[in-house]
């Protein structure tokens, strides 16, 4: 492992993002962070090279707290990542299924593993995050105790995976940004690029309708709109949207032109690589 190289992740040691993290760049090492605010600010003051950043995921929908920071984070996004999750129920050494009383993890994970912890008959208890709830298990060391998470969690904590797949359904992705200091600079002629930004509406009626129209005529494809309340008030809303092509690329150069005269601000996120993931 490569100790001059680093990468950040909210979490502690076992999470979904740290596995994501560990997938991308294996000789890196992780460094974990209690808050999201923290992961951003370890890149910013070069502490890590890059940020690995939940946006959304195919059960749960968006990581909301990631999705508002992002644009004041001051970093910019090189990439993204598909996890696809699989949920491990993990008990101490020894135990078994039917000991199990109480299983513990992130109140999504326990939501997305539902049927299978009706069926089996076991306490739902929520825990801040998956990981942690592994951790916790781990020290108190109960046979009626059990967690939902990661492979790596059981590794991390030595914990039994007693049951692999526990989730209900098999399709359970999650979306991680690759964000760093530096912004990319992929060449405009490269096939299959994202362009992410962010915008905010000037106050006229059918603003957002005019913003986007541009897209549409030059048949720029979006994949992703989110609407979130800016800090200023209620009646200010940004957007955080992705488009398939590179600024400078005409149709997309045209499309965003358009945009900007009925935007108070366009600001560009990052241009990248699309995951090979969007072509399954």
């Amino acid at each position: 492992m490569n100790t001059n190289f680093k990468f950040s992740f909210q979490g502690v040691n076992g999470a979904y993002s740290e596995l994501a993290g560990i997938d991308l760049y294996p000789n890196y090492n992780s460094i974990p962070c209690k808050t999201f605010e923290e992961m951003f600010e370890k890149v910013r003051e070069k502490k890590a090279e890059i940020a690995i950043v939940p946006i959304e995921n195919s059960r749960a929908g968006r990581v909301g707290d990631t999705q508002r920071l992002i644009p004041d984070s001051k970093l910019k996004i090189i990439g993204e990542y598909f996890l696809e999750v699989n949920h491990c129920l993990l008990g101490i050494p020894g135990s078994t299924l039917q000991e199990i009383k109480r299983v513990h993890s992130h109140e999504q994970a326990i939501a997305q593993c539902r049927n299978n912890l009706i069926k089996h008959n076991k306490d739902m208890i929520v825990a801040a995050d998956t990981a942690g709830a592994a951790k916790m298990v781990s020290e108190l060391n109960r046979k009626e105790d059990a967690a939902i998470a990661s492979e790596l969690a059981a590794k991390t904590y030595s914990l039994d995976i007693l049951q692999n797949n526990f989730q209900d359904s098999e399709k359970n992705v999650t979306r991680f940004l690759i964000m760093s200091n530096n912004l990319n600079t992929p060449d405009s002629n490269d096939d299959d690029l994202m362009t992410t930004l962010v915008f905010e509406l000037k106050s006229i009626p059918a603003a957002l309708y005019k913003a986007l129209g541009g897209l549409a005529s030059n048949g720029v494809n979006m994949t992703k709109l989110e609407s979130y309340i800016n800090p200023q008030g209620f009646d200010v809303a940004q957007f955080y949207t992705d488009i398939e092509g590179h600024p400078e690329n005409q149709k997309v150069k045209l499309a965003l032109e358009e945009m900007k005269y009925y935007c108070k601000h366009v600001d560009i996120l990052g241009v990248y690589k699309m995951s090979n993931f969007r072509k399954k």
